[in-house]
């Protein structure tokens, strides 16, 4: 994956999006367990208002961006229809704006459905469909203040470990045309099948179906944890770790 054009986290207005979340969907909460301890991620936070969605969850803080592990615990779950369909792997990319009324004005325009909304004082957020959108769900949330994460709980700062997420890699048989669409939603401009955001870069590359095929981190242990990868039995091709279904790709 290419980097991101990198900046410090910010507190005031952004020009781009910020990748804020990535989010894997997996059968059991063992997943999650063992995401943070091959990362040595600090403690996560249970989030309860999943449950709205027939899941559970476990977040971890990664600088100021988070990793979320959800699990299905009804058959109603739309991460339980994902997984049976396609199997454990990148289910959603959580992306900060500061003008989300814009986002939602222009999505409407492109007949992208929103298919959950809130605001609340702190943070506003809107998903989209992912059949609209293409290849996983997109939630566009806007946080108040900036510097600010509902989502990872009251404690994240005391909880986060050195690190950050430098990208997504999407796949699908059309990525030109995926591009376009997200870059579309997301207020973008595609270059050469890469979407650059405020602090992070979302890849586009080809393959048999669209999906959220892999993720970029930065972590100043990296060669750690991939040895700590293979002493647990997990797939590693040069610096990407197979990870339930999830490429994490280590930046050296």
């Amino acid at each position: 994956m290419p980097p991101a054009r990198a900046t410090a986290p910010r507190e005031d207005k952004m020009t781009a999006p910020r990748l804020r979340q990535l989010v894997i969907a997996a059968e059991t909460l063992e997943a999650a367990d063992q995401l943070g301890e091959l990362l040595e991620l600090g403690a996560p936070f249970v989030d309860p208002g999943v449950k709205e969605f027939g899941l559970e969850n476990r977040v971890y803080a990664l600088g100021d961006q988070f990793l979320e592990v959800v699990v299905p615990m009804a058959d109603s779950a739309p991460a339980r229809r994902f997984i049976d369909r396609v199997g454990e792997g990148g289910y959603m990319a959580i992306f900060q704006t500061d003008d989300l009324n814009a986002l939602r004005a222009r999505v409407d325009g492109m007949g992208i459905r929103r298919v959950w909304n809130i605001d609340l004082p702190d943070i506003s957020a809107s998903h989209l469909h992912p059949a609209d959108i293409g290849g996983a769900i997109v939630s566009v949330d806007e946080a108040r203040p900036a510097g600010s994460w509902r989502w990872g709980g009251p404690a994240w700062r005391d909880n986060t470990v050195p690190g950050r997420l430098v990208s997504a890699a999407m796949e699908a048989p059309d990525p030109d045309g995926l591009a376009a669409r997200w870059a579309l939603a997301l207020g973008l401009t595609v270059d050469e099948r890469v979407l650059y955001l405020e602090d992070a870069a979302i890849v586009f590359r080809e393959g048999p179906v669209e999906k959220l095929a892999a993720f970029g981190l930065y972590r100043p242990d990296a060669d750690a944890i991939l040895s700590r990868a293979e002493a647990m039995g997990l797939d590693v091709d040069g610096r990407e770790i197979r990870f339930a279904g999830v490429g994490l790709s280590l930046l050296e």
